[in-house]
């Protein structure tokens, strides 16, 4: 299997609940045609403490603070297999056995992290 060349900026607790297989539909605005492994980087931006709590607790997760989930890395991959309007589909996540800074700059949704 080849590597993922595209990355999808995700804040957390998002992008833990992906990996952890919890979260399998992603909400944009609009559909995507990508039918591929996808990278999941982390986003260094915050939400509310409030909203974060909120979503830690809907998740479930309760193994980690969400002060404690990484940032500014990918954190694994997923399959990202179907889009129905703004719904994404996500199956099949792989977390990362080292988080990896990527080189090259993120963006709001999809970037190249690497080369």
């Amino acid at each position: 299997m080849s590597q993922p060349t595209r990355a999808l900026s995700i804040r957390q607790p998002h992008a833990e609940a992906i990996m952890r297989g919890i979260k399998q539909i992603e909400y944009r605005s609009s559909a995507t045609k990508i039918r591929e492994r996808i990278y999941i980087y982390a986003a260094l931006g915050r939400y509310d403490a409030n909203d974060e709590a909120e979503w830690m607790d809907d998740y479930g997760i309760t193994d980690v603070a969400c002060d404690d989930l990484p940032r500014g890395v990918i954190v694994g991959t997923v399959e990202l297999h179907d889009s129905n309007g703004g719904e994404w589909y996500l199956r099949r996540p792989q977390r990362a056995t080292t988080l990896r800074k990527p080189e090259n700059r993120a963006n709001p949704v999809w970037f190249k992290p690497f080369g």
